[in-house]
């Protein structure tokens, strides 16, 4: 794992230094603590933070072929490198270390562009081809691994594992885009390919940016929208568990291979315990697990984590996360780099820590739920098709508001206020409305005049891009695998796996993710959606598929989500940083939000009359993110 930088300009520029690619650099040192390498050309500069994973030794970049015309520096794991060696070897190429960096540069020069499509794993990579003179930025098909970039008005390109390094450049400008702060405030995450700054971008899953003569070129090279679910169908249930189960084995097994010592994370849950499950069944024993738990007793899953411990006899590890913590917030939300709403960034920090105290390598069950239907907001669009479901939502809205919601962490009046309060948004948003946290009478009350009118007014997510693109393409795909195909397009790779890279890499824990191999990924939505949430039954197949291996309790337990009490915490722990940072002074000095509602929200969640939580704690982020960066 590690952390990759580099500017690129038109020959006849300047020469490029070498200071300022080091500045640059080291604003990753958490990325890569143990090695750092720099190539610098003429016009061209590629450096590199990096974390031994897989032949420590040999394994310094950037890396070069042997004429030194090709370039690379590279972040995460080719897991098919050994085979693609044997290819390439094959054909004549000869290696010089026993990394899996190697293989991007020989099959580079074996098959251009197209060698990404040979590539199994997670990556982000800079290639400089000195005999064409262009850079290939290329991130993997899922979005595992962050890249940013940005072209600068003389057409010099910078590019970053993250915005930090990006905007360490002297002529980056750091100016808010308000697109950008809208989505956050909307969805509690920025959607690829906007970033919070104005004129970076993220490159999007699955694109091969290539930069030549000053003009910059990105293209899709994987393409999830054309798969279709008629290959599955004529298949029995039975022989569709067997293929599934055979993916899983196989896609863990390639993610074992380490000369460092790996571990896995364990919430209980059915994604987190098959991957311990078969990784015992693969051979690795014991396993190093690590879990997290809290004081309070309904957010509290470990009784689920010590029953897999039990099973496959770990070597287990908890950590109970208490309040005073809550220290960490500042420090956490600089490691973002953009603002992000998502409360569990302290649980996956500090079960990151953790397990970095032990080991360099973890396991992580992220991406079951968006490939086989795990989350409530899909069985909610499911019944609000349900007329008497439907009107049942409607006519309970204006009593929820009503009555104070509950203490504990979900319970059924929880997700009955839950459901009803998706009925405020438009229909047409289909799942995401159980997602949204701001409507947009909300927005219009909360927005300054001049925010709204530079926003050119107030817009639903799926009228703007880029999701706007992402419904056109749901007409390919049946009623559930669209809603899961709008969750791994965005709240995926623009939520949850921001949150793993940067929570972990701030630990500098390198994070697997073998649900999401992109075999097994086309594969998941190859499955008719009625195999995933069958019924109000989610995640299906995949419980079917894991019967034979984990006790039925992990199976069929409840989702419950890695959160924490933020709630509660907002009232008490976090209540004085809450309201120095949304203090009237410093909204109405800022002139982007109206201080009035923002008050009213501060009030009903102080006073226990409504839970506000997604809503004050976005804006403390922002404020804090703001404070830092602006």
């Amino acid at each position: 794992m590690s952390g990759i930088c580099g500017i690129i300009r038109t020959e006849d520029g300047a020469p490029l230094s070498s200071v300022l690619l080091s500045s640059m650099s080291q604003t990753l040192f958490h990325r890569g603590p143990d090695d750092e390498g720099f190539f610098v050309e003429k016009n061209v500069a590629l450096g590199i933070r990096h974390l031994s994973i897989i032949d420590p030794d040999g394994d310094h970049q950037p890396l070069t072929n042997e004429d030194h015309s090709i370039w690379v520096a590279h972040d995460g794991k080719v897991y098919n490198f050994p085979s693609l060696r044997k290819e390439l070897q094959a054909r004549g190429h000869s290696f010089s270390t026993k990394t899996d960096t190697e293989v991007i540069v020989h099959g580079y020069e074996e098959w251009g562009e197209d060698f990404i499509q040979k590539l199994r794993g997670m990556f982000a990579f800079a290639l400089w081809d000195g005999r064409q003179n262009r850079l290939l930025l290329g991130r993997d098909r899922i979005g595992i691994k962050p890249l940013y970039y940005t072209l600068l008005p003389d057409k010099t390109l910078i590019f970053g594992s993250e915005l930090k390094a990006i905007v360490a450049h002297p002529q980056v400008k750091r100016e808010l885009e308000l697109q950008a702060l809208d989505f956050y405030l909307t969805l509690e995450y920025i959607p690829s390919p906007l970033s919070i700054f104005k004129d970076i971008f993220k490159l999007q899953p699955g694109c091969l940016l290539i930069y030549k003569d000053g003009h910059v070129q990105v293209k899709k090279y994987w393409n999830l929208e054309s798969l279709s679910s008629e290959r599955a169908s004529s298949l029995s249930v039975d022989s569709l568990r067997d293929k599934l189960y055979s993916l899983l084995k196989e896609s863990i097994k390639l993610r074992l291979t380490s000369d460092v010592p790996l571990g896995a994370f364990l919430s209980g849950g059915i994604d987190s315990s098959s991957i311990v499950g078969l990784t015992k069944e693969l051979g690795v024993s014991p396993i190093k697990t690590f879990s997290i738990g809290f004081e309070e007793a309904s957010y509290n899953e470990l009784k689920h984590a010590r029953r897999i411990v039990q099973k496959f006899n770990t070597d287990h590890q908890e950590f109970i996360l208490q309040p005073k913590t809550l220290e960490l917030t500042e420090k956490l939300i600089r490691h973002l780099d953009e603002p992000l709403g998502d409360f569990s960034i302290f649980p996956t920090y500090l079960v990151s820590k953790m397990a970095r105290s032990q080991i360099k390598v973890i396991l992580s069950g992220d991406g079951g739920d968006e490939l086989f239907g795990g989350y409530e907001h899909y069985q909610a669009q499911k019944l609000s098709q349900r007329p008497i479901a439907s009107l049942f939502g409607r006519v309970l809205q204006p009593f929820v508001k009503k009555i104070p919601p509950a203490p504990q962490k979900k319970g059924i009046w929880n997700k009955l206020r839950r459901y009803s309060q998706g009925f405020e948004h438009n229909p047409q948003l289909r799942h995401l409305r159980w997602m949204l946290f701001l409507s947009s009478d909300d927005k219009k009350s909360l927005y300054s005049d001049d925010l709204v009118q530079d926003l050119e007014g107030i817009k639903d997510p799926h009228e703007r891009e880029p999701i706007r693109t992402l419904f056109l393409h749901l007409q390919n795909l049946d009623e559930i695998n669209g809603e899961l195909f709008l969750d791994f397009k965005t709240y995926l790779p623009d939520d949850i796996l921001f949150k793993v890279d940067r929570m972990s890499m701030a630990t500098s824990l390198e994070t697997r993710v073998p649900l999401l191999d992109h075999k097994l990924v086309e594969f998941a939505f190859s499955l008719p959606g009625p195999l995933k949430l069958k019924g109000l039954t989610t995640k299906w197949i995949f419980k079917k598929t894991m019967e034979q291996r984990l006790p039925r309790p992990n199976i069929y337990r409840s989702k419950e989500g890695f959160s924490i009490p933020i709630k509660q915490w907002l009232r008490r722990e976090l209540k004085e940083l809450m309201l120095e940072y949304l203090s009237e002074k410093r909204i109405k000095n800022e002139g982007l939000f109206r201080f009035s509602p923002i008050k009213k929200m501060l009030d009903a969640h102080l006073q226990g009359k409504e839970n506000y939580s997604h809503q004050l704690w976005a804006l403390v982020v922002f404020e804090i993110w703001k404070e830092s960066y602006l």
